[in-house]
């Protein structure tokens, strides 16, 4: 060994001093052992190694060797310390006695839970899920839809309006017309979506609610297919034993139309607070489409039939779960979901 390979061996070692006072417990290990071990330690090594070296240069080298190999030493045990001392300050902090604290569960809204389950349903009677835009034009949410605009939900107490002739929709179904203008029949569409109204925030309204649109299009559809199909939802959706009851209506889109009821599932038909004691309750507003709507949309009106519903899904989640007030399915209150939790 000449006297530069072991002046250069001996500024390698002086280099880890930095590395040993930022180790970890295992990581000090794995350093003594390879700085200060009996065998295949680098600094045993070279001290072993000094009587290759003339006398004047090893007890230079030597004497740069013991010094370093004290500090070395010295900064071990430091950097030991420090660690002992960090555990045992964890350790003080730490009730291990304590219950372990609760952890969160992500878990679908009770609405977002009806609103797929009703999309599901349909889709066994052959409906395809679709979206649409939630800002439209006066001319879909209104007039094709043979609501003329100066009719009393067109006006701006009732319908927010973003500019003139646009506005934020008030219902899903100006996706009826854009379903239509697209694609010819047979036509099978539900549309759930967001949409907006000047209602004020009580126990039964919201200005922005989830809706839940459905279209069927196609030669001979009649209103004994409407019935079939409501019913058929109605009983997957509640039980085999709910009533259902077709009441007659009026809306400028469908006609005939009927408002469709459910025996209420809280009192079983025996009337109660929440169903006003009629013992139904109301959960969708329905009819055989319009053929004026037919004709807006470009569908021959001579030639096919059809019929439409739409349906508030909080409304229904409320009856449900028997909720009294639709607020709640607003809060986002953990308290009050935690008890949907799939």
């Amino acid at each position: 060994m000449s006297n530069e390979t072991a002046r250069g061996r001996l500024a390698e070692l002086e280099n880890t001093l930095e590395t040993i006072a930022t180790a970890s417990p295992s990581g000090l290990a794995e350093l003594r052992n390879e700085i200060l071990g009996r065998k295949a330690g680098k600094l045993t090594h070279l001290l072993r190694s000094l009587g290759e070296l003339p006398p004047e240069e090893r007890r230079e080298i030597g004497a740069a060797a013991n010094i370093l190999k004290g500090r070395i030493e010295a900064a071990i045990e430091k950097r030991t310390a420090e660690c002992e001392s960090a555990d045992s300050a964890v350790g003080q902090s730490e009730d291990l006695a304590m219950p372990a604290r609760t952890l969160w569960r992500g878990n679908r809204h009770p609405v977002t839970v009806v609103v797929d389950e009703i999309c599901e349903i349909f889709k066994e009677l052959g409906f395809t899920r679709v979206v649409g835009p939630e800002v439209e034009t006066d001319e879909y949410n209104f007039t094709k839809l043979n609501i003329p605009l100066d009719h009393p939900a067109a006006d701006m107490h009732d319908t927010f309006y973003l500019s003139p002739g646009v506005l934020l929709r008030t219902h899903t179904s100006p996706m009826q017309a854009h379903t239509m203008e697209k694609y010819q029949p047979p036509i099978r569409i539900v549309v759930p979506g967001q949409v907006y109204r000047r209602d004020p925030f009580d126990p039964s309204h919201s200005p922005v609610f989830e809706q839940i649109e459905g279209l069927a299009v196609d030669e001979g559809i009649t209103f004994v297919d409407f019935k079939a199909g409501i019913d058929y939802f109605v009983k997957a959706f509640f039980s085999k034993d709910t009533k259902v009851r077709f009441r007659p209506s009026f809306f400028p889109f469908t006609e005939p139309s009927a408002e469709i009821d459910v025996g209420c599932p809280l009192c079983k038909g025996s009337g109660c607070s929440t169903c006003k004691h009629t013992g139904f309750m109301e959960i969708m507003g329905a009819g055989m489409v319009h053929p004026t709507v037919f004709d807006r949309c470009g569908v021959d009106s001579e030639k096919y039939t059809g019929y439409a519903y739409g349906m508030g899904p909080h409304r229904i989640t409320m009856i449900r779960h028997g909720i009294p007030d639709i607020r709640l399915l607003y809060e986002n209150d953990m308290r009050f979901l935690g008890q949907f939790v799939e």
